[in-house]
């Protein structure tokens, strides 16, 4: 059987999350979730943890032993080589426990959430690339509200990664989010009956 394994995608805070929900919810896919890979790769006790704790000492955790994730990004979005040191303990991880519920899956469709997808080199994971757009500024203003963010903090995060304009270049469908909920819904609709 040959799997479609659609790869969703997109910058910081333009609405992957809300696309992923929908599929699950709406047409029951199963949402496999990198971000979710991602903390389980450093959770406590784990050998990246450890290595991250090393490297920046153990003011990188907080008092219950875990991930002090506010004051790595602070590291990590000021300095490009050390997001990449941190990234090339974490990625590994991810992409492994993605082959392994891809094998184990007995779906047709599977959605794969990969926020770094052409970052991190997992379009091979995939057979279909989602990317959820939307404009710069609807971008950054929702990141500062979601994350409550400075300005410079919420761009210094979205500079981080690829832009989306280069992201929806290489995708096989472009979700645009910039006007309303039931406009994106529809657009998921119609990408997913298109195959």
């Amino acid at each position: 059987m040959n799997k479609r394994i659609i790869g969703l995608t997109g910058g910081i805070a333009t609405g992957k999350t809300t696309v992923a929900n929908y599929l699950a919810s709406a047409y029951n896919l199963p949402i496999f979730d990198a971000d979710i890979y991602a903390r389980d790769a450093v959770a406590v006790g784990s050998p990246i943890l450890s290595a991250i704790a090393h490297r920046y000492g153990e003011e990188i955790l907080l008092p219950d032993g875990s991930l002090n994730r506010e004051k790595l990004g602070a590291i990590i979005f000021s300095q490009p080589d050390e997001r990449h040191w941190v990234e090339s303990l974490i990625h590994p991880y991810v992409v492994a426990r993605f082959e392994q519920v891809i094998a184990q899956s007995s779906s047709e469709t599977l959605l794969l959430v990969i926020p770094l997808l052409f970052e991190a080199q997992m379009t091979n994971l995939v057979t279909e690339i989602w990317v959820v757009s939307c404009s710069d500024l609807q971008q950054l203003q929702r990141l500062v509200q979601r994350n409550h963010l400075t300005p410079e903090q919420a761009q210094s995060r979205i500079n981080s990664q690829l832009s989306l304009s280069e992201k929806a270049a290489r995708a096989t469908i472009v979700l645009d989010n910039s006007s309303t909920p039931e406009s994106l819904l529809k657009q998921i609709d119609i990408a997913l009956s298109t195959n």
